[in-house]
């Protein structure tokens, strides 16, 4: 199926992203707009900010997860399109960071959603951030790959597999 290929290739290459903020110091989102702008030039990837889940590919998260913003994040997820990745910036996104003891927070993004990269940091540098995403992108191509190669091998085995258990 060489036009499932040309298919994968091409989302690799012109990923949408969005961003969700759940709450903390703000410094991650500044480093994550940071990373959007002309000098450290994130387009060359293909990488857009859309302001919907609906058109995302990559879900952008930083700030810890709150009881408050649980369920928004939630919503989020499930309005992107599949396949979806994850992508948590920053230590309160990865574990809690400085607010971990308090009342309200339930940790990191990985509590709530799967996260697909991590980049640590406080706040981490545009360059951080733009490995995590290189990372997101070698992972969505892999991803397309192996799902092209499984329907072509079903494909050609008449389309039924078999799973015996025992």
């Amino acid at each position: 199926m060489m036009l499932e290929k040309i298919i994968a290739l091409s989302r690799k290459s012109s990923p949408w992203v969005a961003h969700f903020n759940s709450g903390g110091c703000n410094a991650c989102d500044i480093e994550v707009m940071a990373t959007l702008t002309p000098r450290f030039d994130v387009e060359r990837f293909g990488i857009q900010l859309k302001g919907s889940p609906r058109h995302a590919d990559i879900l952008i998260c930083t700030g810890p997860v709150t009881a408050q913003i649980r369920e928004r994040l939630l919503r989020v997820y499930h309005q992107m399109p599949a396949p979806k990745y994850i992508v948590a910036v920053g230590s309160c996104a990865l574990s809690g960071g400085v607010f971990h003891d308090c009342y309200n927070v339930l940790g990191g993004v990985d509590r709530v959603l799967p996260v697909d990269v991590y980049v640590p940091g406080c706040p981490p540098r545009p360059d951080a951030i733009i490995a995590g995403i290189v990372k997101v992108l070698q992972k969505m191509e892999s991803d397309a790959l192996e799902l092209a190669d499984y329907r072509q091998a079903s494909a050609a085995g008449g389309g039924t597999t078999h799973v015996h258990l025992q």
